[in-house]
């Protein structure tokens, strides 16, 4: 990790910490930091903006209701951030009642883009050239896949099983082995 990448890494464990002691300005450095990827992220995985914009409102919620339970060792300040933005999303989208209001053409092309996620672009924007970009790259080309449709696109592991024309439990498989190998790589 470069000196750039290190500062903001500390800088985003110095904005947790301040959250988990009341501060609110903690709030304000994460999102001057990634807001807009994490608004990114969220409408990637959303594609409306105002579901996009909950999104990160909720998760910014999360992180200072659970800021105290975050701990350095446990994981990275940024992979927890976007951890609880990607959970918020899918609670999101499994919640019908916010897409029962949307018209048919829209759920289609919700879906549609939801379809058209090119993984690769996703950890290229999320990793970019780090330590998580080299250590993805080193996966096997159906793990990283499923690893990335599942954590940057926001697809369960059975529509991950019907894209990539697998059985189920090899497509968990290729997640749960492809993390366990991201894991060791990063520490």
């Amino acid at each position: 990790m470069d000196d750039h990448g290190a500062q903001r890494s500390r800088r985003l464990e110095q904005a947790i910490q301040a959250c988990a002691e009341g501060h609110p300005e903690g709030i304000d450095t994460i999102l001057e930091l990634e807001g807009s990827q994490l608004f990114g992220v969220a409408l990637r995985i959303l594609t409306r903006h105002d579901l996009a914009e909950e999104a990160v409102q909720d998760a910014m919620v999360l992180i200072w209701r659970k800021s105290p339970q975050q701990h350095g060792p446990s994981g990275s300040a940024r992979g927890w951030i976007y951890a609880i933005l990607r959970n918020r999303c899918l609670t999101i989208l499994r919640d019908g009642r916010r897409l029962s209001s949307m018209s048919p053409e829209e759920l289609t092309r919700m879906q549609d883009a939801r379809d058209q996620i090119v993984p690769e672009e996703g950890w290229q924007m999320l990793a970019g050239s780090s330590r998580l970009g080299d250590c993805l790259d080193a996966l096997d080309d159906p793990a990283r896949r499923a690893i990335l449709l599942a954590h940057v696109g926001g697809f369960s592991h059975g529509e991950i099983s019907a894209r990539q024309g697998v059985p189920l439990g090899t497509a968990k498989s290729w997640i749960r082995r492809g993390l366990a190998s991201l894991k060791e790589c990063l520490s």
